[in-house]
């Protein structure tokens, strides 16, 4: 099977470490992301980078660019407006 080439890079998927709303599961994300002929996918958890390595790895594997991010809650609590 000839890869299909894509230009579409996802960049909001929040993977099974996301506890409140992932269910993503990294080796079958990377897998069809490498299917689909995409150069790059994005893993961006709630709160943790405990993906970081096993996608780091698994998107290696696959010959597709790992890009990292998280979403993180800030307080300024001298600030709070």
């Amino acid at each position: 099977m000839q890869k299909k080439k894509s230009q579409f890079i996802h960049l909001r998927c929040h993977s099974e470490f996301s506890i409140s709303d992932g269910i993503v599961r990294i080796a079958d994300y990377v897998k069809k992301a490498s299917e689909y002929g995409m150069p790059a996918i994005a893993i961006a958890d709630l709160s943790n980078c405990f993906a970081a390595v096993k996608f780091y790895k698994k998107a290696l594997e696959a010959k597709v660019k790992p890009i990292f991010g998280a979403y993180l809650w800030i307080e300024n609590k001298s600030s709070p407006d």
